[in-house]
């Protein structure tokens, strides 16, 4: 099964620990209610950028063995949200991945991960993340519900807006980008990764 996020920015954190406290209190949607509530689906290692993605492991400890999300963990590093995206959450992060941080204008990056720029980072990280464990058959019912559309309310306190293209979960981010879920239901013991094929940003 396929899922979508979106376009421009850093992506995969969750924000300062204060911050993700409050969107986890605030998590009264019906999609938070219901993810928190389900248990971790069985799943047996898949393989993302070329590692196994442990389920018994946190976020942070897979992506850093995915040749894919170098960039990403960079961004999360300096962000410092590695000990909150290393918590028990559980979390649903949408994780662009190397190339899709390629497609930014040139010196994006470069100018996210400046001491400086932290708190803009730390913006784009956790509008890629959602408080609680949403998988894509949970999104796709979420969406069909809703009448073609499902409103995702982010960490960041945003929104991204998932939808069907096809077989694929495509997310629309609050700049009109989209982005295309590559592959869906990346379980971790903290929650559960969908990586994308482009960075979405926030207002």
């Amino acid at each position: 099964m396929t899922l979508t996020p979106q376009r421009t920015l850093l992506a995969a954190g969750v924000a300062a620990c204060a911050i993700l406290a409050a969107a986890c209190s605030a998590a009264e949607t019906p999609a938070a209610e219901t993810t928190e509530a389900a248990p971790a689906p069985a799943q047996e290692a898949v393989m993302v950028g070329g590692a196994e993605m442990l389920p018994d492991r946190t976020i942070v400890q897979n992506a850093a063995d995915s040749a894919d999300h170098t960039t990403l963990v960079a961004a999360v590093t300096a962000a410092r949200l590695v000990e909150t995206l290393s918590g028990p959450g559980p979390f649903t992060v949408f994780a662009p991945t190397n190339a899709a941080f390629a497609k930014l204008p040139a010196g994006t990056v470069e100018g996210l991960v400046e001491p400086a720029s932290k708190d803009a980072l730390t913006k784009i990280l956790t509008y890629h993340v959602v408080a609680g464990r949403v998988t894509a058959a949970q999104l796709i019912e979420q969406i069909n519900a809703g009448g073609g559309s499902a409103a995702l309310t982010t960490v960041e306190g945003g929104t991204l807006t998932a939808s069907l293209r096809g077989d694929s979960v495509i997310l629309t981010d609050e700049t009109g980008g989209v982005a295309t879920v590559t592959q869906a239901d990346v379980l971790q013991s903290n929650g559960v990764v969908h990586v994308t094929d482009t960075v979405s940003m926030p207002n």
